[in-house]
């Protein structure tokens, strides 16, 4: 008696889930909100042959790689797992170090070729007249935003954006947007010492 009833039950229940007309409706994709503080600036401190203004939502690391030469750093966005690369090197009048870096500069973005849907290539011009190389990649990639200026005898400083998370940058455009614009300011700002 007590197994027809619960295979009764069972049937029942079967018979009631299925219904001739679905009611899934899907939903649409979504992200998680970003908060985003305002844009605010302070001095880099001194002790490098460089100075620029840096976002206040930011702070400054030494670049620990093994590579790393003394001037190397990071602006770091411990909230929005952000980091700035920038390196910075002397070429003493040397053309032939001068090419180098031009070409290290160029080598290290088209290394984001395989998983780049364009790179854009662009000149700005800073308000004390720097000109600035700047390329913006699309796609899933490491790094979005990369940069160089240099006076072409003593200066060579280059930047480059990256994300401590995975890459999903259609769900990272606007802290993208926010830390691009960061940079643009960070470029406009920089004196050499």
């Amino acid at each position: 008696m007590l197994r027809s009833c619960c295979a009764l039950l069972v049937a029942g229940l079967l018979l009631t889930s299925c219904s001739s007309a679905p009611d899934f409706t899907p939903k649409p994709k979504g992200y998680n909100r970003i908060d985003l503080p305002p844009h605010a600036y302070q001095l880099l401190a001194p002790g490098h042959p460089y100075r620029f203004e840096y976002s206040t939502s930011a702070r400054i690391l030494r670049d620990s790689s093994y590579l790393a030469q003394p001037h190397w750093i990071n602006v770091n966005y411990p909230k929005l797992h952000a980091n700035v690369q920038i390196t910075y090197t002397d070429i003493h009048g040397n053309p032939k170090l001068f090419n180098k870096m031009l070409e290290d500069a160029r080598k290290l973005t088209g290394k984001h070729q395989i998983k780049a849907t364009a790179i854009e290539e662009n000149t700005i011009k800073t308000p004390d007249g720097k000109k600035v190389a700047v390329f913006e990649l699309s796609g899933d990639v490491p790094s979005q935003f990369q940069f160089y200026t240099t006076d072409s005898t003593k200066h060579f400083f280059r930047g480059a954006l990256y994300f401590r998370t995975a890459v999903a940058n259609d769900s990272l455009q606007p802290v993208i947007d926010y830390v691009k614009q960061d940079i643009v300011h960070l470029v406009n700002t920089l004196k050499y010492q």
